[in-house]
């Protein structure tokens, strides 16, 4: 793969991330601005999800900090291709992950024991949203509107009539988004993402698909048939 494509296909995955942010919002009442550099967001986004989402390796801090709150605590920016130095804007650096790609067409791995189920009740998201979270409170992100919403799909992954795990996926920019992807307790997160894929292709068939991970949860998407594009950073405002 040429570097050119590389850096198209890192255009494409921020874009097909930053759509899929905003759909999230929007089912918060806050739907964000699409710019040609950025996507922001004047309110305060849903909790783990950015106020702003760097489109191009060129974008600079003004076409990000005028249309966000740094004002009230919790501002973050995903600073797609890892470009931007917003230290001297009050920021700090959260995470650095990196973006990945999978080519259309790649068998996927059977999951043996393992089965697909798509999530399409409220009930049954408010069930996936707790497996994906774990102990404690459910925070309230994943909202039933995304259900109606045609380029998102929520994945159940089965053993049995438990979650073993679960992911999320967003149609556009020719692209599939795979985010959110989550193995419960010890279930094997490798195939949890083998069965998002068998799902993305059943529903999304001929798309190339693209997520970014970072640390540990980078090895189960390569073994999976996916390699890395490129660096992403996550600032978040220090107020």
């Amino acid at each position: 793969m040429t570097s050119t494509n590389i850096n198209s296909l890192g255009v494409a995955a921020a874009r097909n991330n930053a759509e899929w942010c905003a759909t999230v919002s929007r089912t918060h009442g806050t739907p964000g601005t699409f710019g040609e550099a950025a996507w922001t967001s004047a309110r305060r986004t849903p909790p783990y999800y950015p106020d702003a989402v760097t489109l191009r390796p060129d974008a600079v801090p003004a076409d990000i900090l005028p249309g966000i709150d740094t004002a009230s605590p919790g501002c973050s920016v995903k600073d797609s291709f890892g470009t931007l130095d917003l230290s001297s804007d009050g920021f700090v650096e959260l995470f650095d992950a990196a973006w990945i790609h999978r080519p259309a067409g790649i068998p996927v791995a059977p999951t043996t024991g393992l089965r697909t189920e798509w999530v399409v009740s409220a009930g049954r998201l408010r069930d996936w949203q707790a497996a994906w979270h774990g102990d404690g409170e459910t925070p309230d992100i994943f909202r039933p509107e995304l259900l109606d919403d045609p380029s998102v799909r929520v994945v159940a992954v089965l053993d049995g009539a438990r979650f073993a795990g679960g992911a999320v996926l967003n149609h556009s920019a020719g692209l599939v988004g795979i985010s959110n992807v989550f193995a419960v307790d010890h279930s094997d997160v490798a195939a949890v993402w083998a069965g998002a894929l068998t799902a993305a292709g059943e529903h999304f068939p001929g798309l190339p698909a693209v997520g970014y991970e970072q640390g540990d949860d980078l090895t189960p998407a390569l073994d999976n048939g996916f390699a890395t594009l490129g660096p992403l950073r996550i600032w978040l405002h220090s107020s």
